[in-house]
């Protein structure tokens, strides 16, 4: 059995880091997957529906700018893996029943565990890239890995989305970034805006954002 791992958001200037775990049943339409940057809004979230609906297991965690800054984005991504990943087979503290939770409103994980709870023997983890989180299974990193394992795909789509839901509460907050539409990532208009306001509650400091 395996579980896909992987991030969204190690690129913007702004906002927690995002990253989801998934195991898939057999039988799983992985025809329908895809890298979630290749897949227009409506398609990831019908897709993550069907995966929240349809998966063994599911987990998002995440690590928050604060975290970013003080210990890198690299090293905040592989935490916020592990915490996806530990919703797998610990009590997530988030969302109902194993449910996607109906806000995004604060950067606490959330997911569905195994039934039973415990990890099933023989699961191995594959992440999206050239680094691995340190987990309780063997781990393989794999370079495009949410362009070919169906488990990676899908835990892309859980990722970028809840990363973009919880970046339109974000824009909400603080109505003057337009968050709601870029997302944190450094548009043009984006670090126009940081200009003109100054750094956000959310901003990461470490990040160049001229």
């Amino acid at each position: 059995m395996k579980c896909g791992i992987d991030e969204a958001g190690r690129g913007p200037l702004a906002g927690p880091v995002c990253a989801a775990a998934v195991v898939l049943p057999a039988g799983f339409p992985g025809d329908l997957l895809d890298d979630s940057k290749k897949l227009k809004e409506q398609q990831r979230e019908n897709l993550r529906k069907l995966i929240v609906d349809r998966a063994v297991a599911w987990g998002v965690g995440w690590a928050t700018h604060v975290e970013i800054d003080s210990i890198n984005i690299l090293q905040a991504s592989l935490l916020a893996m592990q915490r996806a990943f530990q919703n797998l087979h610990l009590p997530a503290s988030g969302g109902s029943a194993g449910q996607w939770p109906d806000k995004l409103e604060t950067e606490t994980p959330f997911g569905r565990a195994f039934d039973p709870a415990e990890l099933p023997a023989g699961l191995r983890a594959v992440v999206d890239g050239l680094h691995s989180p340190e987990l309780p299974i063997p781990c393989t990193a794999l370079v495009k890995a949410d362009a070919s394992v169906r488990e990676v795909m899908a835990a892309s789509i859980l990722a970028k989305t809840a990363r973009d839901q919880l970046m339109e509460h974000y824009g909400r907050l603080y109505p003057h970034y337009g968050y709601e539409r870029h997302k944190g990532y450094p548009t043009k208009r984006h670090r126009e805006l940081i200009v003109q306001y100054g750094p956000s509650p959310i901003q990461r400091i470490t990040f160049r954002c001229e």
